[in-house]
Formats: structure tokens, sequence, C-alpha cells
């Protein structure tokens, strides 16, 4: 055995002890709420740089990198000396020593700084690491900035305290939010995934392709968004979805680009599903002092919109291109791929997946949604309740079947085990991009920025809202290129939500759904499209062409926003009457925009197929936008008219395909 070898050997074996210690220390602040937030913010960030140093370490070591790994390890042991030094001293510092700092913390406090952007850098590229030396160049020397931009200038001490010392930026408020709220429900994702929860949803998927015309491509859907509304992780989401579902889908006929676009559009649109809407809806909740559960609230009809729209134009995509050749009548055993090898399950099988997983899932929205709770102690009971049907429902089931109860009892150990690793290495890269975008927020904050930047929008759009709103988004999406969402969304919910709401009069609310849909968008609009370079990866396809058929599919997303700002009653007051009516208008308008970029006609006169889908795409905008029920219900009846019209002269789909022959449960 090498060096190499050995030293793994020994990160392994000290991986499971620590894992078990983090989370133990996260249950007890959970529990017992025994020191302080900001204190806790500040054991938890360091804690997780220690965890993701240690998994990177692992890597490093297996490619024999040993420059790398050096410094991994300063790293981690830097970031343990900065950790205990600042806890040693924290009353000092909280409360005694604000606004400065002594010359040698002032050093520390820079490498500490350092080190998060760079391991900021390993994670998510060169894009964000741009922006966040952007950002201190911009508070550094700011008085050499021209007009509006123009301020004093900070001096390095104090930019050193803004994103560090004064409990702000890296150890800020949504640090301290993140370590105290998400921490659990990562928690809950990894025991989730361990105990095999993905894979019965890919097989749920997978089922679902032999009852729908649309085929695999559905399957893509379902897949994505209940991962990802669970893990939050767009660009995770469609590597990990997206090496089952594309070679699904291209082995049922549907064109590689095609396969590639379905799959980032779902996963973008995992991360706004309720119950669960991941790190961003917890960041929301901070930013507008609300709780969390009006946040989920607030998105159910967005969320639901999304769904229908995107699921009826997978349809349309997937029905023009789904062969039906005898070789694709059914699903053909992939022994590389363990979804494909697997034997049919019993009823009594599924019926334990069912219990298995719904119970502790059926807790987490209870918990959030009726008895209340913190979002922590939901998250705790939920896992709790994992871990307890997680193991016991195996072993339950062993002994109804006269086997022995060893077997399953030790799996469910080892699933734990993994779901403790999963969960943390799912977590620590969320808490040290939070830690990065907040360090951002402050600085931006501290020179003025957010009042600027609604003073340029306010210039270029000439005082026109509809203009005013058009530039809002397309910043948006410029400034969420190449980011997670949740980093993008903070960004702009300081930099373009406040123009919204003090120069437009748009709800906070509102507002703050407006540029986080938007924000959305940068991972499926070229020319980066992080959820497209994904795809197109897994799908061997050219990137063009399934950023197109991305935005083709997710073109009711583009229009959506705008909704969220003309009714805003949809978002505000989501079970009034008034709303209700509002939302099934907004249905039918999405559904019809949908159409028209999607449906086939062969027989049609191409020109005048152009002009029908000009005014498909009209009404649909109108019914989706418009700031009058009676316009926008007009809008909508012009549609259904205009629909039957259609399929009674010249029909809308191509010819039926054959489905795939239904797997059979066994009794």
């Amino acid at each position: 055995m090498n060096i190499s070898e050995s030293s793994r050997n020994i990160l392994g074996r000290l991986s499971l002890p620590y894992t078990v210690v983090f989370w133990a220390i996260v249950t007890w602040y959970t529990i017992t709420l025994g020191i302080s937030r900001p204190k806790f913010g500040v054991v938890i960030l360091g804690a997780s740089v220690v965890a993701y140093t240690l998994s990177q370490m692992r890597d490093t070591m297996a490619d024999e990198n040993y420059l790398e790994t050096g410094l991994l390890l300063f790293i981690l042991g830097y970031t343990v000396l900065m950790t205990g030094y600042i806890l040693a001293i924290f009353d000092t510092l909280f409360f005694v020593r604000v606004g400065y700092a002594l010359w040698y913390e002032y050093l520390m406090a820079a490498l500490m700084i350092l080190i998060i952007i760079y391991l900021t850098y390993r994670e998510f590229g060169l894009a964000f690491t741009g922006v966040v030396f952007g950002v201190i160049i911009y508070a550094r020397w700011g008085n050499y900035f021209p007009g509006l931009l123009n301020h004093g200038g900070f001096s390095w001490e104090r930019i050193i305290l803004a994103s560090s010392l004064d409990f702000a930026g890296i150890y800020g408020s949504l640090t301290q939010l993140v370590a105290a709220w998400i921490a659990m429900l990562m928690l809950f994702a990894g025991l989730f995934r361990a105990y095999g929860a993905f894979d019965v949803i890919k097989r749920i998927a997978a089922r679902a392709r032999t009852y729908s015309r649309s085929g695999a491509a559905q399957s893509a859907v379902i897949a994505s968004l209940i991962i990802g509304m669970i893990t939050g992780a767009a660009i995770a989401n469609a590597a990990m979805t997206g090496s089952f579902t594309i070679p699904l889908m291209k082995k049922d006929g549907i064109k590689a680009k095609t396969a590639a676009g379905v799959e980032a559009v779902a996963s973008a649109g995992g991360q706004i599903m309720p119950p669960v809407m991941a790190a961003t809806a917890f960041v929301m909740a901070a930013l507008l002092s609300i709780s969390y559960v009006e946040v989920l609230v607030a998105g159910l009809v967005p969320a639901l919109v999304f769904y229908v729209s995107v699921a009826s134009g997978v349809h349309y995509r997937a029905i023009s291109q789904r062969e039906t050749p005898e070789d694709v009548d059914q699903i053909e055993d992939e022994p590389d791929h363990p979804l494909f090898n697997q034997e049919l399950k019993t009823r009594r099988d599924l019926f334990a997946d069912a219990i298995k997983f719904g119970t502790p899932f059926l807790i987490l929205i209870w918990a959030l949604g009726i008895a209340r709770l913190t979002v922590s102690t939901a998250g705790l009971y939920a896992s709790i309740a994992m871990v307890v049907f997680g193991v016991g429902v195996p072993v339950v089931q062993s002994a109804l079947e006269g086997n022995g109860l060893k077997g399953p009892f030790l799996k469910g150990l080892q699933q734990t085990i993994d779901g403790l690793e999963y969960g943390l290495r799912l977590f620590a890269p969320i808490m040290i991009i939070v830690a990065v975008v907040n360090g951002i927020v402050d600085l931006l904050n501290a020179t003025g920025m957010p009042g600027v930047f609604s003073l340029y929008i306010l210039q270029l759009a000439g005082g026109i809202m509809l203009f005013g709103i058009v530039l809002a988004m397309l910043i948006c999406i410029i400034l969420g290129m190449g980011m997670p969402t949740v980093a993008a969304y903070t960004i702009v919910a300081l930099l373009v939500a406040p123009t919204l709401t003090g120069e437009y009069g748009i709800p906070v609310l509102a507002a703050h759904f407006f540029v986080f849909y938007s924000a959305m968008l940068s991972g499926i609009t070229p020319p980066i499209a992080m959820n497209v370079i994904v795809t197109t990866g897994i799908a061997e396809s050219d990137f063009w062409a399934s950023a197109f058929e991305a935005v083709r599919i997710a073109i009711t997303l583009f229009v959506l926003p705008f909704a969220f700002v003309y009714n805003p009653e949809i978002i505000t007051e989501p079970f009034a009457v008034q709303t209700l009516y509002s939302s099934v208008l907004l249905m039918v308008g999405a559904i019809c925009l949908v159409h028209a970029l999607n449906y086939n006609v062969n027989e049609m006169n191409r020109l005048f197929s152009y002009a029908l889908r000009g005014i498909y795409a009209a009404l649909g905008i109108i019914a989706m936008v418009y700031p009058g029920e009676i316009v926008r219900t007009a809008a909508a009846v012009g549609f259904v008219i205009l629909l039957f019209g259609q399929r009674a002269k010249w029909g809308i789909h191509q010819p039926r395909p054959r489905l795939v022959e239904r797997p059979q449960v066994r009794e």
C-alpha cells in the first residue's frame, strides 16, 4: 500500500466520527438552543469548511496531487485555528471590540476570507469567484469609479471588519440562518437518499413512461422536480437524475438535444416546488422577516403553473419525436444501471416503500404547515422518523416474511451512516457559498450600491414600468449566470428588488418572487446556462440546440414573473376567491403559450402556421399578464375557441404513438 492509499484510508476512518460529531452538534443546538446563533454560525461554518476540505483531500490524494493536498491540509488546520480563536474571545469581539480589531486579527481574518473564496472557486468555478473579487475591488477603490458608482472607497481594515470580524460578511446573518435552519433539512435529504428514496422515485418515473404518450420525457419531469425539491441543487440534480432520464428518453426515440433541454428545465424547477423549495425559501423568509410557511404558500400557484406548463411543453416535444419501432416497445435490461436489473416489486414491497418514505415526508409537511414548528425542529422530527422507518420497515418486513432480522438491520445501519455522510456533503458547499454571498451583500450595502442600482434602472427605463421590469429581469438573468440559485437570488434581492418595491410600488413578496424566478432562469439561458451544459454533456448533444429546446419548453417561465408584477394577488393572496380565478386564467394562458411554440401540424401552410402561433402567443401572454380580468378572460376564451377550431380543421398532434407494454406487478 503506497502513501496515498494509506492517507486516504486514514481520512476515510476519520470521516465517520467527524460526521457523527457534526450532526450531534447540530441536533444539540436544535433541541436546546444552548448557544447564541452568531456563535453557532461560527462553529458550523468552520465545521463545514473542515468537512468540505476532508472530502476534497480524498479526491486530490486519489489523483496524487500532493500540492493541492498540502494546500487543503493547511486550510483544514487554519480553519480549526481561526474558529477556535473566535470562539475563545467571542464575547470580546461581539460586545466590546466592535468596529476595530488588533493588527494580527486583521491578518487572520483576511486569510480566512481568502480561504472561503478559494473553496468557493473549487466548488462553483471562476465566474462566481470573479464577481466576488469585483465587489472587493469596487469596495476598496470606489473613489475611482465614474458617476453614480463613485463612493469614498474603503480601507482594507474596514473591508475585513465588514466581511468577518464584526460578525457580518462570512459570519453574518445569512450564514447564521443557514446554520440554524437548513442543516437539519439537509440531514433529512441525505437520509432520504441513503435509504433508497431517490431510486424509488426514479422507478416510479420510469414506470410512468408506460402510461403517458410523452413517455420517458415525463419521467424526467417527475424525478427531477421531486429530487430537486429536496436537494435544491439544480446543477447537481441535472447530473444525478439526468444520468438516468436522458438515456431513457433517447432510448424512447427522443432527440438528444430535446432530452438535454427537458432535463435542464425540470432540474431548474425542482427548487421552486413546495413544500421544501430548498435553501432559497429560507433566505427569502429571513430577508423579508416573514415565516417560512408564508413563502411556501405564496409559491404554490407559481409552482403548479410551472409544472403544468413544463409537462405540457415536454408532452408536445416528445410526441412529435418519439419513435415506435419494434426495438423500443419495451425497456431493455441495462446491466450497468441498477434501476434496470431489479425484479419487479411485489405489492407488499410497494406498500412498504410508501410507508418508509411517505411517513417521514408527511411528518415534515405536518410540522411545517400545520404545527407551524420551526424549520430546524421540523427537519429534526422528519430525520428521526426517517431513521426509524428507514431501519424499522425492512426489519419488520423481513420478520413477516420469515427471514432473519440481522441482515436488514445491519443494512439499515449502514444506510444511516451513508445518509449522515451524504447530508454533510450536501450541506457543506451550501454553507460556504452562503458565507461568500453574505460577504458580497454586506459590502455592497456598505457602498450604497442598491440605491445606485435603482437609479440606473429608472434612468434606463425612462420611468416606464414595463421597460423597468424587463430590464430588471435581464439584470437578474445576467447576475445569476454561473451562480447557484441561492447566491443569485440573494444578490438580486439586494440590488433589483428594492427598485421594484420602492419605485414601482410592487408588493414586497411579489417583487422577491419576480427576482427569484428571473435569477433561476440563468440556469437555462444561454450563453452560460449551467444546467444545459451538464445535460448536454450527458446527452452528447449540441449546446446551442439544447439551450434552444430548454427555452422553448420553459417559455412560460420567462413570462410568469411579469404575472407576479401585474397580478400580485397570485402571490400575496393565494387562497382568495378572486385569486383562484386569476390563477385559472394564469394556467390557461401558460398552456396557450406552450401550445403556441410547441404544437406540430404537418398539413398547415407554414406562413399561416407562423401567424397562428403568433396569435396563440399573444393570447397566452395577455391571459397571463394583463392587469384586468375581463381582458384576460376574453383572451382565455379566445384560446379555447381557436384550439377547438384548429383541432377540427387540422388536428394538433401527430398520430398517437404505440404505448410501451406496461410492467405487471406480482401479487
